[in-house]
């Protein structure tokens, strides 16, 4: 079973987020992770191919994804939306901003709608919100895992609390995509 997290970060603090998505994925017997760095030049189109799920993740910056996660997008189109490549994989999201909400929702909606137009089956999270600093969705997201950076250095944040939420939506991606993939036997 394999995972693909795609991600970009413009300051650290998403690399942290993909960091405990891929940490958490990996709890489950028999997942490899992918971490792709869109920073790091032309995104690995094998290893998301190779995958059985992706999970995407981009700061949100002036209420949306950043442009490099946009122009990652855009070059799907020809990578693996024409030859429907990521069709029947799980997907799922997370973004972080430097404010309390940040439009965050739209950063994952948006990651929704890109994961849908390439017949992609998403995943939310089933956590309650968490009501306090400590608990883990702290923010209150379903469509993904959403963090406050508070506009500090990497080092400082995101909390434990949202990299927990992080590491657990990589666990449940990870496990659902096992369960889809025994069904699909």
């Amino acid at each position: 079973m394999h995972v693909a997290v795609v991600y970009d970060s413009g300051y650290g603090h998403t690399r942290k987020q993909a960091e405990a998505v891929a940490s958490g994925a990996a709890r489950i017997e028999g997942v490899t992770v992918a971490l792709v760095a869109l920073a790091d030049g032309e995104p690995d189109w094998a290893a998301i191919e190779a995958a059985d799920a992706v999970i995407f993740g981009s700061p949100t910056y002036n209420g949306t994804i950043s442009a490099r996660f946009k122009a990652f997008m855009e070059a799907s189109t020809r990578q693996a939306w024409v030859p429907q490549t990521w069709r029947n994989k799980i997907a799922a999201g997370f973004t972080n901003s430097g404010s309390w909400h940040g439009d965050k929702l739209n950063s994952l909606v948006t990651l929704a709608l890109f994961a849908a137009q390439h017949g992609m089956i998403w995943t939310g999270l089933d956590l309650f919100p968490g009501h306090s600093d400590e608990a883990r969705n702290r923010i209150g997201g379903w469509l993904g895992a959403m963090a406050y950076s508070k506009d500090e250095p990497p080092e400082l944040s995101p909390i434990r609390s949202d990299l927990d939420t992080a590491a657990y939506l990589g666990e449940r991606v990870a496990r659902i995509a096992s369960q889809f993939a025994r069904g699909a036997e």
